[in-house]
């Protein structure tokens, strides 16, 4: 893996083809993560994103102590992991151990990066308690991103082989793998 700096002014590029991510989230001792389909970018500076946490999760109680988390994009490789920490609860333990979920220590992200990821995004809440209690969404800041430079590289992604994919989550244990890239001439 090749980790690399994103500018925060092009990590809209790195959610904007819609793959389902990995939350993150710490506070105190307590770590956890969580898949999450409904995700977007929401604004290019600052660059903000959007996610939609479960008031009853354990991530959400995480969130709400911390004021942060990392989005996480998770190539093809590590589908299973996402699969497996989408449908476990972390409250009792360590989901990271018990789903066999690698990370990556980076002291400039408020909570583990998931390794086997074409991406990361730290982010900030944005406190809008209305939005948190009668949707369950957050709104929040990015403040720093990066990206594996082998797949992700000068504002666009090139996927060298199946496995660094991104992934869609469809439902009941599919996915769809990101296609090929192309450009048309305007």
């Amino acid at each position: 893996m090749n980790r690399q700096p994103v500018l925060l002014d092009k990590a809209y590029l790195l959610m904007n083809h819609g793959p389902v991510t990995l939350v993150s989230s710490a506070h105190g001792e307590r770590r956890n993560v969580m898949a999450a389909s409904w995700t977007m970018p929401v604004d290019f500076s600052p660059p903000k994103v959007a996610v939609v946490i479960d008031a009853t999760s354990f991530t959400r109680q995480l969130v709400d102590a911390s004021g942060a988390f990392v989005l996480n994009i998770p190539c093809r490789r590590i589908a299973a992991q996402v699969l497996a920490v989408g449908s476990v609860s972390g409250r009792d333990g360590d989901k990271f151990a018990a789903c066999d979920v690698a990370v990556i220590a980076e002291p400039a992200a408020p909570a583990p990066l998931i390794a086997g990821c074409a991406a990361w995004l730290a982010c900030r809440v944005i406190d809008e308690p209305d939005n948190h209690a009668r949707h369950d969404l957050f709104v929040a800041e990015v403040t720093a991103a990066w990206a594996d430079a082998d797949i992700f590289s000068n504002g666009r992604w090139h996927f060298p082989d199946d496995a660094s994919r991104t992934v869609h989550y469809l439902a009941g244990g599919n996915f769809l793998a990101s296609g090929e890239a192309f450009a048309v001439d305007a």
